[in-house]
């Protein structure tokens, strides 16, 4: 294809069968029904010496990608947390792709830097964040969190670490039993060591226990070591969590130490005003991330991260060669400069255009309906003396299980596997307090209430069959 005319002629082909593929998409199986291997049986061992026609390479998607693909945009995608797309987002990612933008610096494009300047002070009133944080988007939530550590890192040796390596490593980082596996592979990848990744108890709500995070700290400091940071979480993978980050907030700022807020999903949810009042204040917070890409219609990869102390992220991951110095260094933002990239895709052209098409009224609309479909799944679990519920619902995620069974946590399993072979839907698992549970979240742009309907019928069906 090296023609104008052959692009416009297989764009409008490859659009059609991306608005073919969400017309007929509840036609699929949620998750992939193919077995290990099968998909790379479909191609040959080497690559083809002469072009082929796009026909055929059409035709190989339909036959071989296609198969093997799992529906995340799925209606009845109830598995994980979403990675949900749109239509204006998708369109942002082909302009986006088609500009082939290199963004590492303002002056290789000024439009990518100054809209990603735009839609960071947008979300940042959406959320009624604090007014004298600064935005960076970042690919995701691991990175953020891993920006945030060597940050904190950084600024407490005075940045000298940077410059000269640990002498001794007596930090220490504190999190939630709860929280997530990117807090272990930073802690990791930062060369604290996990044996100085600290996990703080947790309630009966999965929630940190402030009181003990403080004696901690205490008892920390006087074995010597470095109290460094703490990473709270807005909801957990495993129970939608929600840690007192006001309450750790003052700890942290009485002990001094880097607060950071991992809210990669439930983040999302603080554009609506009566859930942004339950979290309280984040004066005290340094950094916080949170992920469009999983809960405000926008393509994955996409998380912004806002910080408190620009000018620390910035000295910590700053490096100026010569052959990136430019007149306008200094006065403009340069975004290699915010975080460990150097080479950065135009991703804030489809989070504003996800924005810009959808409205902010809009975007409300739609996640206060998701958390009313898990209101009523959820209505439906506590109503049947044979379910449990785990936990309260936190937003649009239910954990619960079957317990009409003398052994729960085999049959919770058969019963998840049954339920994501049949290809109907696709639920996740966990293990909460010892209890293995299966968790139900309503989530996908597509999502309507039929589907969670659908869901209940096809768990409970897959019950009767199991009990039989």
């Amino acid at each position: 294809m090296e023609d104008s005319k052959e692009f416009r002629k297989w764009g409008y082909k490859f659009i059609d069968y991306i608005a073919d593929y969400f017309d007929a998409i509840e036609e699929y199986p949620v998750k992939s029904k193919v077995k290990p291997g099968e998909v790379k049986a479909c191609f040959p061992e080497v690559a083809p010496d002469d072009p082929q026609p796009m026909e055929d390479s059409l035709k190989l998607i339909s036959e071989a990608i296609l198969p093997g693909i799992t529906h995340w945009q799925h209606p009845r995608f109830h598995a994980y947390f979403p990675a949900n797309n749109s239509y204006p987002s998708i369109l942002a990612d082909l302009l986006s792709s088609g500009f082939g933008v290199q963004a590492m610096i303002w002056e290789t494009s000024p439009a990518a830097a100054e809209l990603e300047e735009v839609v960071m002070e947008w979300l940042k009133k959406m959320l009624d964040l604090p007014k004298n944080w600064e935005g960076v988007i970042q690919d995701t939530a691991s990175t953020a969190t891993l920006v945030a550590l060597l940050t904190a890192r950084e600024k407490h040796s005075d940045y000298q670490i940077n410059k000269k390596g640990f002498d001794s490593n007596k930090y220490r980082i504190y999190c939630s039993d709860d929280a997530h596996s990117s807090i272990d592979k930073a802690v990791k990848i930062a060369g604290f060591g996990l044996t100085n990744l600290i996990r703080i108890p947790i309630n009966k709500n999965h929630e940190m226990i402030a009181e003990e995070l403080d004696l901690q700290i205490d008892r920390d400091r006087e074995d010597g070591f470095i109290p460094l940071a703490v990473v709270a979480a807005l909801g957990t993978t495993s129970s939608v969590a929600i840690d007192p980050v006001e309450e750790i907030s003052k700890i942290t700022t009485k002990q001094n130490l880097w607060l950071h807020v991992d809210a990669a999903y439930a983040g999302n949810a603080m554009i609506l005003p009566e859930f942004r009042k339950e979290i309280g204040s984040l004066e005290g917070v340094d950094s916080f991330v949170f992920n469009p890409h999983k809960w405000m219609f926008t393509n994955f990869d996409l998380s912004v991260y806002f910080v408190k102390d620009k000018e620390a992220l910035i000295r910590t991951f700053s490096i100026l060669p010569e052959y990136l110095k430019t007149s306008s260094y200094g006065k403009v933002n340069d975004y290699r400069d915010w975080g460990v990239q150097l080479g950065r895709r135009f991703r804030s052209l489809k989070l504003w255009l996800v924005i810009q098409s959808f409205g902010v009224d809009k975007i409300k609309e739609m996640l206060r309906v998701h958390i009313e479909m898990a209101r009523w799944f959820e209505e439906k679990i506590i109503s049947n003396p044979d379910y449990e519920l785990i936990l309260p619902r936190v937003l649009n995620v239910v954990v619960f299980r079957y317990i009409g069974s003398s052994d729960p946590d085999s049959f919770n399993k058969k019963l998840l596997e049954e339920i994501n072979d049949s290809g109907e839907m696709y639920l996740s698992h966990t293990v909460l307090d010892e209890k293995y549970a299966i968790r139900m979240v309503s989530g996908s742009t597509r999502v309507k209430q039929e589907h969670i309907e659908q869901s209940w019928k096809k768990i409970e069906s897959t019950v009767r069959e199991l009990k039989n």
